[in-house]
């Protein structure tokens, strides 16, 4: 694959097979007409293009409108005049990639899309970090936790044995103190063993902050397992959080550790800039299915006559509107969007459109530092859980074994890109005591390369050197930094208690207007690349229903729930309807 130029690749990739797995559904859209039916996809991100994706093997005619670039948020981008000698630009990106062993139906899409030499697709361009990091600032000396991916699946599991071994991983890990670690065991142990009625009312309504008894505990179990989950598995605040999202993912989190009902390792990343090795590829298969692409072309309105969708006001490249017409309507793009877009007709005809008013999104920008060295500091991703403005991080040239960095990408003189994803926009920082927003785009860039080494060279070791700093990327769709006014305009949806039932079905009451995005109400509960995956197949599904479509329905695979606790949860259910506490409560 190294030997692939991009050209090369982009040339032959619909050409390749790539065996069963990437055999495509029997097309049966059109069975019932002579000319198929069409699909007008509004966005053209995770979620846009797999909507794609299953109307174009199922024989519909698809085109997709999508304002600024495909792959959404989750794209790589050049970084502008970063070539030099016929090298490709530097990679930059909206945030570094993460796809947990917990995604299902997100990997069933990637091993459908063909890649050279690939036998699964764009799957096989996973990778699996060995490690995480923990840095702690003040000279405390950091966590380094090993990644293993176990051969065999563990036998029956008792809560007992639950509580043992979460305690044991998290006393041996994180070095706190027993009785903490056998608090948040138990605490967890409670989440595991709830019904969904205790988790959709009693636990959606309490913030993971208060689930946890985070305010009564140390400093580290407050940054490690209030702050630190919260931030690297939802990217929200521990204190508004709801417990349902947060317990949800830990759960299948937890389990994906024991080999339980995974796709993969707990931790995966591409092995090469997310455009090369998974969105380029996708489109150039989607055009090989006949997908059209109308690129720079925003959805500014829909039409609503007869109770239906007779069309969507969109303007051109050229700042032309015009109205596009299809037989269906995918509304696939991202909420703050997407509700620009139902005018008061629309949003009459569903009150569920009305809804997604109280869906709140916040910010979480990636910035990437560009090095003239090296920087192995941990094989996979770096937590800085002192930092103020919540940084994550990923040293990528590693894990991009088939890219030479001097060789392929932006002078000859860069070795390595540091990805760095900010969270916290809001709080003072260690340099300017200014928050993210009230910082010029240098200073966000100086205020956060301080950060880093305050957390990485308090130890006696210079691991962060300011001479191996070549140059810095930060986010474009962030601007007015410095300003009154700073914006975001791709911002992350957030999950503070309540939201989940604010959460729209993918179909809605308008008979061809379907909903597909992270925000929508998915398994996994959660604003990713698997649940907007996961909502695209409940759109075409629900597209497939209403046009009486023999074609097979897409599978959507829920997270996995341990078999052995249901009993526990029937047996909570009981005590909930009788007003009593989950038996493992015991306050």
């Amino acid at each position: 694959m190294s030997g692939t130029t991009r050209r090369e690749f982009l040339g032959t990739a619909a050409a390749v097979g790539g065996g069963s797995a990437l055999a495509a559904p029997e097309a049966a859209s059109a069975e019932n007409a002579s000319t198929p039916q069409t699909v007008a996809v509004l966005g053209g991100g995770v979620a846009g293009l797999t909507a794609a994706h299953e109307l174009a093997e199922r024989g519909f005619r698809v085109t997709v409108y999508e304002r600024k670039a495909l792959g959404g948020k989750a794209r790589s981008m050049d970084v502008p005049d970063s070539a030099t000698g016929g090298r490709r630009p530097l990679p930059g990106e909206h945030g570094f990639r993460f796809i947990p062993g917990i995604y299902h139906n997100l990997p069933d899409t990637m091993r459908r899309i063909p890649f050279p030499g690939n036998p699964g697709g764009v799957h096989d361009n996973l990778v699996a970090p060995k490690e995480m990091l923990f840095a702690r600032s003040g000279g405390r000396e950091d966590i380094r936790i090993p990644l293993p991916w176990p051969d065999n699946t563990p036998a029956e599991l008792t809560p007992d044995e639950i509580r043992r071994a979460f305690t044991a991983v998290l006393d041996t890990a994180f070095n706190l103190p027993l009785h903490e670690a056998l608090y948040f065991a138990n605490r967890f142990l409670v989440f595991l063993t709830s019904c969904d009625q205790r988790r959709d009312t009693v636990w959606e309504r309490t913030p993971w902050w208060d689930f946890v008894r985070a305010g009564r505990m140390s400093y580290d179990y407050q940054r490690v397992l209030a702050v630190g989950i919260t931030r690297n598995i939802v990217a929200t605040k521990a204190e508004e959080a709801s417990t349902r999202t947060v317990g949800t993912l830990l759960e299948a989190f937890a389990f994906n550790l024991l080999g339980r009902g995974a796709d993969g390792p707990l931790d995966r990343i591409l092995n090469a800039p997310t455009n090369e090795a998974w969105i380029d590829p996708w489109v150039t298969y989607l055009r090989s299915l006949g997908v059209e692409f109308r690129v720079g072309w925003t959805v500014r309105d829909l039409a609503l006559d007869a109770d239906a969708i007779a069309g969507a006001v969109v303007e051109d490249r050229s700042g032309v509107r015009r109205t596009v017409t299809a037989d269906h309507y995918i509304s696939a793009m991202p909420v703050e969007h997407a509700r620009r877009t139902w005018n008061s007709a629309v949003r009459a005809a569903d009150p569920q459109l009305a809804a997604c008013d109280r869906l709140e999104t916040d910010w979480m920008t990636g910035i990437q530092f560009y090095l003239t060295e090296r920087m192995p500091i941990v094989h996979g991703h770096l937590d800085l859980i002192d930092s103020p403005w919540s940084l994550t991080a990923i040293a990528q040239a590693q894990h991009w074994p088939g890219r030479d960095f001097p060789a392929d990408y932006g002078d000859g003189t860069v070795a390595d890109c540091l990805s760095v994803d900010v969270s916290e926009w809001d709080r003072p920082g260690i340099l300017y005591g200014k928050t993210a927003k009230q910082c010029t785009r240098t200073e966000v860039a100086r205020e956060v390369w301080a950060q880093l080494k305050a957390s990485l060279n308090d130890s006696g070791r210079t691991v962060l050197k300011d001479s191996v700093l070549h140059s810095w990327f930060l986010d474009p769709a962030v601007d007015g930094l410095g300003t009154p006014h700073p914006v975001n305009d791709e911002q992350l949806l957030i999950h503070p208690v309540g939201t989940f039932h604010h959460r729209p079905r993918s179909a809605t009451k308008i008979p061809n207007l379907f909903l597909a995005g992270d925000y929508v109400a998915v398994p996994i509960d959660l604003a990713t690349m698997e649940g907007a995956n996961s909502s695209a197949r409940q759109a075409v599904n629900a597209l497939l229903d209403r046009c009486g479509s023999t074609a097979q329905r897409c599978t959507v695979t829920p997270l996995y729930r341990s078999p052995e606790l249901e009993p526990l949860r029937r047996h909570d259910r009981t005590r909930y309807l009788l007003g009593l506490p989950n038996a493992f409560d015991i306050g």
